[in-house]
């Protein structure tokens, strides 16, 4: 899977080496300022990698918009949120546990929901990014 179906055209600066650490140690910490590419640097990986991604962000705007961006590129992803109805989230839940997903977005209130951490440690999970982190 390429940079051209997540929708680049290259990598920015420091992007290369942030995938390849990320890839090469199961670690990184990247901080960098807003526009300045910090999504390739899960999503990437994210696609190359077995399993399912689990993706961090206090933001449900910004979570809709990538998981949009993602579907629309052909890359499975969805994203629990309050702004769900239960039959959603029930369905969505299913989803992700039959391992529908590369990547699954979440509120970090999720993680406090003993079902979802029980959900979490069925799931081929390889990857755990926190993204928007100064908002958490």
């Amino acid at each position: 899977l390429g940079l051209r179906r997540l929708g680049y055209d290259g990598f920015r600066p420091g992007q290369r080496e942030a995938v390849e650490t990320l890839l090469d140690t199961g670690r990184l910490l990247l901080v960098a300022p807003t526009g300045g590419g910090k999504s390739l640097t899960y999503q990437l990986p994210a696609a190359m990698l077995q399993g399912t991604t689990l993706v961090v962000s206090p933001l449900i705007a910004l979570m809709h918009d990538q998981v949009s961006a993602l579907t629309d590129r052909g890359v499975s992803a969805t994203y629990l949120a309050s702004t769900l109805d239960a039959d959603q989230i029930r369905s969505r839940l299913g989803q992700i546990a039959r391992g529908e997903h590369k990547l699954v977005f979440v509120a970090p209130e999720r993680l406090v929901f003993d079902g979802f951490r029980e959900l979490l440690s069925r799931l081929d999970c390889p990857l755990v990014a926190i993204d928007e982190a100064h908002c958490i």
